[in-house]
């Protein structure tokens, strides 16, 4: 037997545990919790701690849990201590979610994480600590939207600057924009002054900023613009702050915008040696318009100019690195968790071009993709990825999941808005009988004035619904004001209206002047409005006040003459006009002015549904008093946009047509760009869906107080065909036999999309082909050419849309089919009244059609069933 000295010398092989074996399994049960269940692509993101990490996590990919977990594994790992940890989020809500999460991982832990909030608070308490550095004292006050308005209007004063063609708001959204793209007042560009006050934006803007430092406060744009000074003018401060944070956490990166941007840029490099420039702290060239915050006008190319303010670079390059030199400020361990796909706030200055222009920021970072969707089924997934791949502006990434294919994707077209809530409503009504949680139906609107119309018929059918984001319809202050017009003309004792609109809009009637009328209406036992009638003949209030007071009681003892004469939708718009209310949101530039003028009009097209305004305020108090409990189930009814992050069994999305989704402003503004982010919209709003996603468009619809034909959406023709199916309406009329129209228009559509071999079809298809010869080259798929769209365009196909086209037409909202033949039981000269264009006159017989002289709408053509005599 050989001695064990004596054996022959081996090399002994390194020692891997099996896969599946004992010591694997034991080696797994041994370690972190937290780790449970997570997939391999989530556990990378969890797990790579080094350098920077792109992590882009897709709709219902976990990635809360992600960021929770990596926070938890830092922590367990030794690597960094709890304060030593920068994570950033956009919401409240999210960091606390965050925060919960961390408690119940890892105990305790999560209460010395004092980094751990929003950019705002977490900038907040910087600027607290290092006040006396930019000119303020750590108890400095940070004022409100209210505050900022009453203070630049003391401003505007000051210059001799009307307020009324230079409104307050307006110059506090200018402001807040230049604060979001990190503009100090020295550096708004000549250009952008000049659009305030003919070029005075900027001067006001330094006056401002001035005001703000005398009275010790600041704005929200503050609390990270001053942070951005702060760092760039004491370095030493910046490297106290990259030396604490070992590791910054970013959720919803797509989502920044500028100044945050920077904020972060500023942070996430390794601490500087001191006396080293700023330019190495940050690689690229500080005079880089994207680092100064300098914009100038860009254009899309083939689109013409767009008036929208673009950054001309993007984002800073960084500085090549020569052969043979080690980086001077490498970057830290930095993870960025967001998604290219649902940046839907370019509005309020969000670039997604930081989450694209991430590994150019930060060399060498690793990008892991989420993938592996835990929400939705595969119809709904495979619709939302296919549609959003049309984007040319995206990383790039497929959702994938395990889950049953489920129902298909439906597209439902009605005839109008009315139909199209109906139709809706009856939906949820049976899904509510299949057993259904009203609390997992959601209906998602592109525009808050559609809310209107489902309001109304969920009330009329007894189903609850929350509004989700923003007040009810008729909870909207604009909605209110105009309402409470109504009701003091209808009921001159209506006290409550009354002191609601006397100084709205403003009429120097303020509080001292409403207090007088009080007096004088307890003493004489009398309506405020008859209070107000008596005090006009006395001396009790200054001449201008007097005046102001007899010019409104003069004007709603008008707008009562004609209430007898006048149509009461007629009357509103009357009303809404003379009392100024309208020019008062017409001259204000806020961002939700153009809304709440879209809400008015809506209000008016509402009122059209009754006899008169006594009918319609009636039923206004039914919708006001239905107030369910909080814990009641409740259909949500929500924008698009307030929809981010939430999630629903059941999603109806109504709406999908031209000019309304994708919006025709935001294609006017910003042309390519705003087109992508409107089907990032659809995105976001296809993925809220777990198991069903429905999709509607109506064929008419009353816009601006103008009935329109309209076009389907092109997002529509963007779905792949294998994952959608076309279902009839179930509104009840417009469409099919029971409406009267005939067959369906989408009997003879054997798939979703234009593949059509019908030889008709195919004749119209070639026939077109030879008109568009001569104009050369297309668009590119995702433009603007509304032939696009196979329900747009004028091929001869039973139940088009196109109003060019060759069959039956469509005149104004109406079918005008060929004459039948027999004969009308109208005369000419007969009064009658059709539901949308109100009272008329016939003027021509052709067999069923007549042709109608209308009051308001003019001459219009209809078939006889649709009138009555008046």
């Amino acid at each position: 037997m050989t001695e064990p000295s004596k054996l022959p010398h081996r090399g002994v092989p390194e020692h891997q545990p099996a896969a599946g074996g004992i010591a694997a399994r034991a080696r797994a049960a041994a370690g972190p919790q937290y780790l449970n269940g997570l997939n391999p692509e989530q556990r990378e993101a969890v797990e790579t701690l080094d350098g920077p990490v792109l992590v882009l996590a897709g709709a219902g990919t976990g990635k809360t849990r992600v960021l929770t977990t990596r926070i938890a594994h830092i922590l367990s790992q030794g690597r960094a201590r709890p304060q030593e940890i920068l994570s950033v989020t956009f919401t409240n809500k999210a960091a606390r979610e965050m925060k919960l999460r961390l408690g119940q991982m890892l105990g305790q832990a999560v209460e010395g994480m004092p980094w751990l909030g929003t950019f705002h608070s977490i900038g907040g308490r910087i600027l607290r600590f290092h006040a006396e550095l930019v000119q303020l004292k750590s108890n400095f006050t940070v004022l409100d939207v209210d505050d900022q308005v009453r203070l630049l209007k003391q401003l505007l004063q000051a210059e001799n600057i009307d307020d009324k063609r230079w409104p307050a708001r307006m110059l506090a959204g200018l402001i807040d924009g230049w604060k979001n793209r990190g503009l100090a007042p020295g550096q708004v560009p000549a250009g952008e002054a000049a659009m305030f006050a003919n070029g005075k934006g900027g001067k006001l803007y330094a006056s401002y900023q001035e005001r703000l430092k005398i009275l010790n406060a600041a704005d929200f744009g503050d609390l990270l613009l001053e942070n951005i000074r702060l760092f760039r003018e004491n370095p030493d401060v910046l490297r106290q702050y990259q030396g604490r944070f070992k590791f910054i956490l970013v959720d919803e990166y797509q989502d920044t915008n500028v100044a945050q941007y920077l904020w972060l840029r500023l942070l996430s490099q390794a601490p500087s040696r001191p006396g080293v420039p700023l330019s190495a702290i940050i690689p690229g060239d500080l005079t880089s318009p994207r680092l100064r915050g300098e914009v100038g006008l860009q254009s899309n190319p083939g689109e013409g100019d767009s008036p929208r303010a673009e950054l001309v670079e993007t984002a800073p390059h960084p500085a090549p690195v020569k052969d043979g030199e080690k980086e001077k400020t490498p970057p830290k361990n930095i993870c960025c968790v967001g998604d290219d796909d649902q940046s839907i706030y370019g509005w309020r200055g969000a670039e997604v071009d930081n989450i694209l222009r991430f590994e150019h920021d930060f060399p060498g970072a690793k990008v892991i993709r989420l993938e592996r969707n835990y929400r939705s089924t595969g119809h709904i997934l495979a619709a939302a990825s296919h549609l959003i791949a049309h984007n040319e502006g995206r990383l790039g990434k497929t959702l994938r999941t395990e889950d049953v294919d489920g129902e298909k994707v439906t597209v439902t077209g009605a005839w109008d808005s009315e139909e199209e809530a109906r139709a809706i409503g009856e939906e949820i009504e049976e899904l509510q009988r299949a057993g259904e949680n009203l609390n997992e139906v959601a209906i998602l609107v592109r525009a808050s004035f559609q809310m209107r119309e489902f309001e109304d018929r969920f009330v009329t059918l007894g189903l609850p619904y929350r509004v989700i984001g923003g007040p009810r319809f008729y909870e909207r202050a604009e909605i209110r004001d105009a309402l409470a017009y109504l009701r003091v003309i209808n009921s001159p004792a209506d006290d409550l209206a009354f002191e609601r609109i006397v100084n709205v809009p403003k009429r120097g009637l303020g509080d001292a002047t409403v207090q007088l009328l009080h007096d004088h209406a307890r003493k004489r036992r009398m309506p405020l409005f008859e209070a107000a009638r008596a005090v006009v003949e006395t001396d009790e209030l200054k001449p201008k006040a007097r005046g102001s007071l007899r010019d409104l009681i003069m004007q709603f003892d008008r707008w009562r003459a004609q209430r007898d004469v006048t149509a009461h939708t007629e009357l509103a718009e009357i009303v809404l006009d003379e009392s100024g209310y309208t020019e008062m949101w017409q001259k204000d530039r806020s961002a939700d002015a153009a809304g709440r003028l879209d809400n008015l009009k809506e209000l008016v097209r509402s009122m059209e549904e009754f006899e008169n305004l006594q009918g319609f305020l009636e039923h206004i108090s039914l919708v006001m008093d239905r107030d369910g409990g909080a814990e009641e189930e409740a259909v949500s009814l929500m924008t698009l946009h307030s929809a981010k992050g939430l999630e629903f069994d059941n999603v109806f999305l109504p709406g999908w047509e031209e000019g309304l989704f994708p919006s025709q402003r935001t294609l006017d503004e910003q042309g390519r760009a705003g087109l992508e982010e409107e089907r990032r919209l659809a995105h976001v709003g296809l993925t809220r869906a777990r198991r069903r996603a429905k999709l509607f468009f109506a064929t008419n619809r009353r816009i601006h107080g103008t009935w329109s034909t309209t076009i389907p959406s092109r997002f529509l023709d963007e779905l792949p065909s294998a994952n959608v199916e076309i279902t009839e309406s179930k509104g009840g009329s417009g469409w099919g036999g029971a409406g009267g129209y005939g067959a369906s228009r989408f009997d003879n559509i054997e798939s979703f999309g234009s593949s059509y071999s019908t030889p008709g079809w195919q004749r119209a298809q070639a026939n077109r082909n030879r008109g568009q010869g001569g104009r050369g080259g297309g668009q590119a798929r995702g433009g603007f050419e509304e032939s696009q769209s196979s329900f747009s365009r004028g091929d001869d196909f039973s139940g088009g849309f196109s109003r060019a086209k060759r069959g039956p037409m469509v005149i104004e909202g109406e079918l005008v089919a060929k004459s039948t033949g027999t004969v009308s039981e109208f005369a000419l000269d007969d009064r009658v009244f059709h539901q949308k264009f109100g009272y008329g006159h016939v003027v021509k017989i052709d067999g069923n059609k007549l042709t109608i002289a209308f009051e308001k709408a003019g001459e219009k053509k209809v078939l006889d069933n649709f009138v009555e005599r008046a």
